[in-house]
């Protein structure tokens, strides 16, 4: 399958599936759900990396699906994506899990390059309208969190709140702020 244009996707899309880690939900995913909801009558969510927890990926795939929930509610439907180590058994794992959709959205140009020749795949920007779009990763949230700059900023208040109530932020601290940290000026 080709790489979408953003001129040829339709209006209206019957499913649509995209695969993030999502540690922190920030503001980016959350205008990238948003366009997938108003686009599309099923959205599938994976949360990628599923399977890892270390500085890259300091919250568990619970958590991350709870920020999610957080902005989608029950909106989409969410799975478990586990990092296998090996793309090829990666593509086929997703494509059996996703089973058949209309589109595939990613920023991800290794994951884009796997699943291309199984699904129609277009850059998240290409859906979001241009006054929504906002250029945050989930690695400034994470290096703002560890040197205590304004991360707020970065995330949706409701992910923010999240974050609080169940304190996260100190457990990602003595986890992984040295670390995250080191790896900001390295």
């Amino acid at each position: 399958m080709p790489l979408a244009r953003p001129q040829d996707l339709p209006a209206r899309l019957g499913s649509v599936a995209t695969i993030a880690r999502f540690k922190p939900v920030h503001l980016g995913h959350a205008a990238v759900l948003e366009a997938l909801i108003a686009r599309a009558d099923r959205v599938v969510v994976g949360i990628g990396s599923s399977n890892r927890y270390n500085a890259r990926n300091p919250f568990t795939a619970a958590e991350s699906a709870d920020m999610i929930r957080e902005i989608a509610g029950d909106r989409v439907e969410l799975i478990e994506v586990p990092d296998l180590d090996d793309g090829p058994r990666w593509r086929a794992m997703v494509v059996e899990m996703l089973g058949p959709i209309d589109l595939f959205v990613t920023a991800n140009a290794y994951v884009r390059d796997l699943l291309i020749g199984d699904y129609l795949v277009a850059h998240p920007v290409w859906l979001i309208d241009p006054n929504n779009r906002v250029r945050v990763d989930g690695t400034m949230v994470r290096r703002a969190m560890a040197r205590g700059d304004d991360w707020r900023s970065l995330v949706p208040p409701r992910v923010g709140a999240w974050l609080d109530t169940h304190a996260i932020l100190p457990r990602f601290l003595k986890e992984f702020g040295e670390e995250t940290r080191a790896a900001d000026t390295g």
